[in-house]
């Protein structure tokens, strides 16, 4: 028996499962063009970069403005090593860069303080940039709000828990600010000289090819001063190991998203820091 359509009623087209699939993959490919190529996000996961960054971060990282590398697709640890750049670039000294550490599989994001054939020590927690102590000012207490991704509750940052004036609690840790050779400055936070740790490190001569990086939060980075064992970098990494430069925050959580929640998408994002720039501020002119 023939069953007919009433008049008017056109028969659905079946969906073409194989096209959509491979515009999906095409949508991937993109995705991933652009993450290795362009720019991609990166989530701040740890306290080693603060003041400038807390964890909860949200950035806009740029692939291209120290060329590409081994690194540069994304993920950045698919590839194993190979020597050189295209269209490399250095960066400058002060940058805000993401990197690939030697022997691990994961993603840093450090600054950069010192290039090929600098000469770069650490005594007492201030740097010595080729034989000179760079410029270093002690600044009123960093005031970053406590909450669940900050609970400044760690027996270094403890201490320094304290109510603000709008009655709000605050980890109130000390900042310096910081001034390169090249005039582009930034703030750290340093809790005070440790001896025995990284606030001294022997005077080396950076490589050809190499940078050295260290974490704004001077106290609690794992980063050129630090051993390997230590979940450091054990000194200068490859500029290869570079995956791009941080440009700006694009939001930021303070840690109380609950994913089944999405009020809570909204409620717990942190106000000011959307749109922050993290290009270095330059002081005085390049010299």
């Amino acid at each position: 028996m023939t069953v007919s359509l009433p008049k008017g009623t056109a028969e659905k087209p079946a969906t073409d499962w194989w096209a959509e699939i491979k515009s999906f993959a095409w949508l991937i490919l993109a995705v991933l063009a652009v993450w290795s190529f362009i720019a991609k996000p990166f989530y701040i996961p740890s306290e080693s970069m603060m003041p400038t960054l807390i964890k909860g971060d949200r950035l806009v990282v740029t692939k291209y403005p120290y060329g590409w590398s081994y690194v540069s697709p994304a993920p950045m640890h698919l590839l194993p090593f190979i020597h050189g750049r295209l269209f490399g670039r250095l960066p400058e000294r002060g940058d805000v860069v993401i990197l690939k550490p030697p022997e691990a599989n994961s993603d840093y994001i450090k600054r950069v303080i010192a290039l090929p054939g600098d000469r770069i020590a650490v005594r007492e927690g201030v740097i010595i940039l080729n034989g000179v102590p760079i410029k270093r000012v002690q600044e009123k207490s960093a005031m970053i709000p406590i909450d669940d991704n900050v609970p400044c509750s760690n027996p270094s940052e403890a201490p320094f828990q304290t109510t603000g004036p709008d009655g709000k609690r605050y980890c109130a840790l000390p900042r310096f600010r910081e001034t390169l050779p090249n005039g582009v400055s930034y703030d750290t936070i340093d809790l005070g000289y440790m001896p025995g740790g990284p606030d001294d490190f022997a005077e080396i001569t950076i490589p050809d090819g190499q940078v050295f990086v260290m974490g704004d939060n001077r106290d609690e980075s794992a980063d050129s001063r630090v051993s390997q064992s230590q979940e450091g970098l054990g000194g200068p990494i490859p500029w290869e190991n570079l995956g791009g430069r941080a440009e700006f925050i694009s939001f930021s959580y303070d840690g109380s998203t609950q994913y089944f929640n999405p009020l809570t998408w909204v409620s717990a994002l942190r106000g000011g820091r959307a749109g922050t720039s993290l290009r270095p501020h330059r002081d005085t002119p390049a010299g």
